[in-house]
């Protein structure tokens, strides 16, 4: 059984064995988390995502961190929010699953996560944070690796609202 945390801070400065990048489906870069992780890595995460040829939203894939603090870099895209029919929960909660799978079969101890979808994506913050929290919940639960899951915040606002949605699973 491993263990969950939220805390506030700047994903390309987690010091743990991988952290999660919310990717678009190309994976060559992008905005937001995206794009910062690509600049705090260095133009060789560039190079290794090129030949990954893309993601599928909701899949994973994995390359080396190279200038970030972390080993790994965990590339999820998560599903651009349309209203809610189009299967945005279920690929939302494939991102997170999909993620922890690959850290625990890389290895990994510590994964770092940050808000998937919630950005320009517009999935709503809290409906994320309760898909989020579930997920990593149901994940741990139901796995032997003695993972720790943290998901880091950029603003109090997002920590909050996954503080709230955790709690909520009693």
């Amino acid at each position: 059984m491993g263990s969950f945390e939220v805390i506030q801070g700047d994903i390309t400065q987690s010091q743990v064995d991988a952290i999660v990048n919310a990717a678009n489906t190309t994976l060559l870069g992008g905005g937001g988390v995206d794009g910062a992780i690509h600049r705090a890595a260095g133009p060789q995460l560039f190079a290794a995502c090129v030949p990954l040829n893309g993601c599928r939203t909701g899949e994973a894939k994995l390359t080396p961190g190279f200038e970030l603090p972390a080993k790994w870099v965990i590339h999820t895209p998560g599903p651009v929010w349309q209203g809610g029919h189009h299967h945005e929960a279920e690929l939302l909660a494939n991102c997170y699953r999909n993620s922890l799978t690959l850290a625990a079969t890389q290895g990994c101890r510590t994964v770092d996560f940050p808000s998937l979808s919630t950005g320009v994506y517009g999935y709503p913050l809290a409906a994320a944070a309760q898909v989020a929290t579930q997920t990593i919940a149901t994940w741990l639960a139901a796995s032997k690796q003695e993972l720790r899951v943290r998901l880091v915040a950029f603003d109090a606002t997002t920590a909050q609202a996954y503080r709230q949605a955790w709690a909520a699973l009693g």
